[in-house]
């Protein structure tokens, strides 16, 4: 398969699940369980989705490691600043255990998909079938919040099984996509610039949400400037190639999936596409997320 068709099925794949995987994060049934083991209510809202208590976030999220301390679970999201990541876990584990707050995260993310498209929407035994194929030879390597959904037991639903298997290939793709940059010399607030030029948002729009201060932002920039990579108007054409060399390294290490799935990704697609749309009409994900936005980005 040549490069072009593999970062197309490779994006497009990410487009498709994010709706159904990170609609965790937004769920009003996970932000009333979390408020139960003591956290701060979800009270703000944009556009109608209901935003999460940053505490609660960065406990449940990372809680399928296990019960590890602030400064992994900051290495292992990686674009947010440590400064933050770090008090919130701290805080989040004087509340809860791991195992109680991931179990309520399950139960959170799969009955916000219950509610919205039912305990068994039509095609769900063909996409836990093709979801298996998807995550049969994939890896841990380097990969710890891809591992960690490996070591938390698989539910029992259909619709619970398929937001797994969707979440780890999520997670597979946001560590390999962490391993590119890094690789390529960035830091989390530089990849956070050029993330947003190559969605075609201004810079220090989206990557604010990740708590990155002016003084940081202000050092990040001149970083890129001084290595050609940004100017005053935004990307230079070296900046541009070097962006889209990190997407394209991070679609290339999906390519065990990609490659699995054969043809059958298109009928995938299928399945899971009008979830993906309801999920996001209903509210229970922002109308466009990330992976929207570096499809565009790629055009």
């Amino acid at each position: 398969m040549d490069t072009a068709t593999l970062s197309t099925l490779a994006r497009k794949l990410g487009s498709v699940l994010e709706p159904l995987t990170g609609q965790v994060y937004f769920s009003p049934e996970a932000h009333a369980n979390y408020v139960q083991l003591g956290f701060d209510p979800s009270a703000a809202t944009s556009n109608g989705v209901a935003m999460p208590d940053g505490p609660a976030y960065f406990t449940s999220r990372g809680s399928v490691m296990g019960q590890v301390p602030g400064e992994v679970v900051a290495a292992a999201f990686a674009v947010f600043n440590p400064e933050v990541v770090i008090p919130c876990v701290t805080l989040g584990w004087t509340k809860t255990d791991a195992t109680t707050i991931c179990a309520a995260r399950d139960r959170g993310g799969i009955g916000q998909l219950v509610r919205l498209l039912g305990e068994a929407p039509d095609g769900i035994e063909r996409a836990n079938e093709l979801l298996t194929r998807a995550i049969e030879p994939l890896r841990p390597e380097g990969r710890p919040l891809y591992a960690g959904l490996r070591s938390q037991q698989m539910p029992d639903s259909s619709i619970g099984r398929m937001w797994r298997m969707g979440d780890m290939l999520r997670e597979y793709r946001g560590d390999s996509h962490t391993g590119a940059w890094i690789s390529a010399g960035f830091t989390g607030t530089e990849i956070g610039l050029l993330s947003e030029l190559f969605w075609g948002l201004p810079m220090r729009s989206y990557s604010r949400t990740r708590a990155w201060t002016t003084a940081q932002f202000d050092e990040a920039a001149a970083v890129l400037k001084g290595r050609g990579l940004i100017d005053d108007q935004g990307f230079t054409l070296q900046g541009r190639e070097a962006r889209e060399l990190i997407e394209t390294v991070t679609d290339a290490q999906m390519a065990p999936v990609i490659a699995v799935l054969g043809d059958d990704i298109e009928e995938l697609f299928r399945i899971l596409g009008p979830w993906g749309d309801t999920v996001r009409t209903q509210f229970g994900y922002p109308a466009a997320g990330p992976h929207d936005l570096a499809e565009q980005g790629s055009r």
